[in-house]
């Protein structure tokens, strides 16, 4: 259920650390000229070229990568992937003790309980992320810092989430949401806030970890987490969800805590479209059941608790199966959980949404999506388009982007182009990693492109109103929202300028995050909520769809009769 929440005090911890990288130092493949000739057994639609940003020694074992404003990228790595987080299904006879779990302190006394003396290997090797630069401007990777490790506590990883956001890094390291700041700009992080904790309530499956990590149109922070659940300590103790995957959102600081969607088996990844919408894969149980493509609503529920994992009755995966809660929609179905959009992919990880610069016009509005199914022959990067379909969507097109390697994540940077991460090959630590870049040769010096870049670069904080308001028009998506949370920031002074956007001006997507942009002062603040509810008679169908979203965001009761009305629009959305 959607409530905003309030964490304990006890949760919120800062800790400064003096501390610089540990002498944790794990093998890890020297280097090679494999990583480039790989790149033969690519293949990526006609037109684009793949090239090799970063290889081993510089990172290995990525699970999930984000590049900055500045080109910078953060590299998530597991060292505890069968060292310190391991699988059910290697340990079945520890069944029962894990289903019983409710707490991450459950948790720990089973595996005290059941590993004995091997329980000390379980707090040996780390996560952590690294911090790549490429120093001479060439787009390749030249440098590697360890930017923050230590993760290494039994109850530590897989860490699979990271998130750069205005100089605070997002790390989703089970069983804590991590902020983590580089306060002297060496690379390194020296103060760590926990943000949250009680994420890994089970063992589960290996990978069904917290990830997914972006920032939303509403300013909130965005985390996805697998069916290994969760139990945070709450004033209204409802972020108790011990037996099921979800979306989850808090604010940059941690705060108002709530759940957005549940019963997801693995979500591994998240995004939003142009729109607003948001959108990921969940993996599917290897019953006969598919991977799913699914659209993550406020109060969405989607049916999945681990408990159908181990069920056999009445089949394999019980309910899951015999009442078709993995089936698109159908006639006959229970109404308590919503069908997916689609069937797609067989492991779905990383998911990015084209950012609308640096590729052809053919995929606007495109997400990409990696199945990682443990070979790069049978692995690869789906394209995929939407269409509307009443109040929700259906795929219009789907097609193999890159195939050919075992991608983790997928991501836009400042750049022209994709990039993804490379896990090379098989189920273990491959103790390599890379990262290639997909992109169009002929848009290298496109003016747009280089342009979107030095915007970027420079940043929005010290950026005049006047520029950020031409700024939400921007072609590129990214621009856009910086510069409308920057806009956001001057709450007051920027509310009369969004309103005039959002009523009228000739780019729909300026108007949309105008509507965001006071969308989000009036969901942290004062406004008066009635330039949106204007909106809500407005021509243009998606304003008005953007305004009711809006108002739900602010919760203003002068708004709810306005809504009502709304109920009875042409429109389903």
């Amino acid at each position: 259920m959607l409530r905003p929440l309030t964490l304990l005090a006890t949760t919120l911890i800062v800790v400064s650390l003096t501390a610089r990288a540990s002498n944790y130092n794990p093998p890890i493949a020297p280097a090679s000229n494999d990583g480039q000739e790989r790149i033969k057994a690519f293949k990526t639609d006609p037109g684009l070229e793949i090239e090799l940003v970063a290889a081993e020694p510089m990172l290995a074992n990525p699970v999930a990568f984000y590049i900055d404003n500045q080109g910078k990228v953060y590299v998530a790595e597991t060292f505890r992937h069968f060292k310190g987080v391991t699988d059910m299904r290697r340990h079945r006879e520890w069944l029962v003790d894990d289903l019983a779990c409710e707490t991450i302190e459950d948790r720990l006394i089973s595996m005290k309980k059941n590993l004995g003396e091997e329980f000390a290997s379980y707090s040996v090797d780390h996560d952590r992320i690294k911090y790549l630069e490429d120093e001479d401007g060439d787009g390749i990777m030249d440098r590697s810092t360890v930017f923050a490790d230590g993760f290494k506590d039994s109850l530590a990883g897989i860490g699979a989430g990271v998130l750069e956001e205005r100089g605070t890094v997002y790390y989703t390291c089970i069983p804590d949401l991590w902020a983590l700041r580089d306060k002297d700009g060496d690379g390194q992080s020296d103060e760590r806030t926990l943000l949250s904790s009680g994420y890994g309530v089970h063992i589960s499956l290996l990978g069904h970890d917290s990830h997914g990590l972006r920032k939303g149109p509403d300013g909130r922070i965005y985390f996805s987490i697998g069916d290994r659940g969760f139990n945070i300590k709450s004033e209204d103790d409802s972020l108790k969800y011990p037996h099921r995957g979800a979306v989850l959102r808090c604010e940059p600081d941690g705060s108002n805590l709530e759940v957005v969607h549940s019963g997801l088996r693995n979500p591994q990844e998240l995004a939003f479209d142009n729109y607003g919408n948001l959108f990921t894969g969940d993996n599917n149980s290897d019953a006969g059941d598919q991977a799913r493509w699914v659209y993550v609503v406020p109060g969405g529920e989607s049916g999945w608790l681990i408990y159908h994992q181990w069920s056999q009755y009445p089949e394999t995966r019980g309910i899951w199966m015999s009442e078709k809660i993995w089936y698109l929609e159908e006639e006959g179905q229970a109404a308590y959980f919503l069908p997916p959009l689609a069937h797609i992919a067989s492991g779905p990880s990383g998911l990015a949404y084209y950012d609308g610069t640096g590729l052809p016009k053919k995929y606007e509005n495109t997400f990409f999506l990696c199945d990682f199914r443990g070979t790069p022959t049978s692995s690869k990067i789906h394209a995929i388009q939407l269409k509307n379909k009443g109040a929700a969507f259906e795929v219009d097109q789907r097609w193999d982007f890159v195939t050919g390697n075992l991608p983790t994540d997928v991501d836009f940077g400042v750049r022209n182009g994709i990039y993804f991460s490379d896990w090379v090959d098989g189920w273990d630590q491959p103790l390599k990693g890379r990262i290639y870049r997909v992109y169009d040769p002929t848009r290298e010096e496109d003016p747009v492109v280089l342009k979107t870049e030095k915007i970027l670069n420079e940043g929005f904080a010290d950026r005049s109103k006047e520029d950020l308001l031409g700024l939400l028009g921007h072609p590129n998506q990214r621009v856009r929202l910086e510069s409308q949370w920057a806009l956001a920031d001057l709450k007051d002074d920027a509310v009369p300028d969004l309103i005039a956007v959002a009523k009228r001006n000739d780019n729909l997507l300026a108007r949309f995050h105008a509507i965001w942009g006071l969308g989000q002062i009036g969901r942290t603040g004062d406004l008066d909520p009635a330039p949106i509810i204007d909106l809500l008679s407005d021509p243009e169908m998606e304003i008005r769809a953007q305004a009711a979203r809006v108002l739900g965001w602010i919760g203003d009761v002068e708004a709810v009769d306005a809504l009502i009305q709304s109920l009875k629009d042409d429109s389903l959305r």
